[in-house]
């Protein structure tokens, strides 16, 4: 009988992964309720809930329903949602003239929230998007073929003011404009909004992840596409510097947060922008990636329950501080149980 063979290996790793409880002490990277955003869509009226068919389990709420489902995710340990209108169709105008009424539905959504919950921190979207005719995050240019920057701009800061005015904690402006943040920062300042803070859309790419989101506002059904082209205000995949460059424009225009979207595809921009900067850093895990997800556990091919972890996890390991993802509630839930 030969003798067992055996390795001289100063080093193995493998001692480390033995049992849970060691693997538990030399985790590096680590998931907390506390970690997510909860990106949640509303609408006006007293309607059930309205099911979103290209994202299972996403809904839009009338204001009193999504005050409710703000409640559940505060008792889950979720500390933040960043709140999305769909309007109906007769809102909406080429100008998208709505976003700057006093009565508009977010800004009702908002005072409805923090009155309930003065404790959850709301965000809301700065761009046009769910307001225009045609879908785009900002004024056309006369011929309709871009959008006009800083007119779009001007029409960002009156948003952002009302939006604060609502008591919202951050502004979140989306729309990548160039000089958006630094205009912004300046009207809410002199506004008297000096702690209403900004989470900028910095680092957003022109990507192909988005359309279960342009269902979700009603913005893909006013373009008549799911793949309206923002490529001339969105940035390239292509370009990490681009992104970076971006980032460190916000943050020296006053963003507090700086935001890479989408943050699947872009562990990589995610992990750049961290080495960049100091300040905070949020990542979108956009409405595509959650659609995927549930395609292939729906067909049978992925764990849902392990796919969305492993997912969430290597956007904080990339370098997020903080993630907006739709799985934020079954996330939360499944954390605070210790699966």
């Amino acid at each position: 009988m030969t003798e067992k063979f055996k390795l001289d290996l100063p080093q193995r790793p493998r001692r480390l992964r033995r049992n849970a409880g060691i693997r538990a002490l030399v985790e590096e990277t680590v998931l907390r309720p506390a970690d997510f955003i909860a990106p949640l869509f509303v609408v006006d009226g007293k309607g059930a809930p309205e099911p979103i068919g290209s994202m299972p389990g996403v809904a839009r709420f009338n204001i009193t329903d999504l005050v409710k489902e703000c409640r559940a995710l505060s008792k889950l340990g979720v500390p933040a949602v960043a709140l999305f209108p769909k309007l109906d169709a007769s809102f909406k105008n080429d100008n998208g003239s709505a976003a700057l009424s006093e009565n508009a539905l977010i800004l009702r959504a908002v005072r409805a929230v923090k009155k309930a919950l003065p404790e959850m921190v709301v965000m809301t979207d700065i761009a046009l998007d769910p307001y225009t005719t045609h879908g785009h995050d900002g004024l056309l240019t006369p011929d309709g073929r871009d959008v006009e920057n800083d007119a779009t701009v001007e029409v960002l800061v009156k948003m952002a003011v009302l939006h604060a005015s609502a008591g919202v904690d951050f502004v979140a402006p989306s729309d990548m404009m160039d000089g958006r943040v630094g205009a912004i920062r300046a009207a809410l300042d002199t506004a008297g909004f000096t702690q209403t803070a900004i989470m900028a859309y910095s680092s957003k790419f022109a990507s192909a992840y988005y359309g279960p989101f342009r269902d979700a506002v009603g913005s893909a059904k006013a373009a008549g596409t799911r793949s309206l082209d923002k490529r001339t205000y969105q940035l390239n995949p292509a370009n990490r510097r681009e992104a970076i460059a971006e980032a460190l424009l916000d943050e020296a225009e006053g963003a507090d947060i700086v935001m890479v979207k989408p943050a699947g595809p872009y562990l990589d921009v995610i992990r750049d922008v961290r080495e960049a900067t100091r300040l905070p850093i949020a990542a979108y895990q956009v409405s595509g990636e959650y659609a995927q997800l549930h395609a292939a556990a729906k067909m049978g091919w992925l764990d849902l329950e392990k796919t969305r972890y492993e997912s969430l996890i290597a956007i904080k390991r990339a370098g997020a501080d903080m993630i907006l993802t739709y799985f934020a509630k079954d996330m939360a839930a499944e954390l605070k149980l210790g699966k």
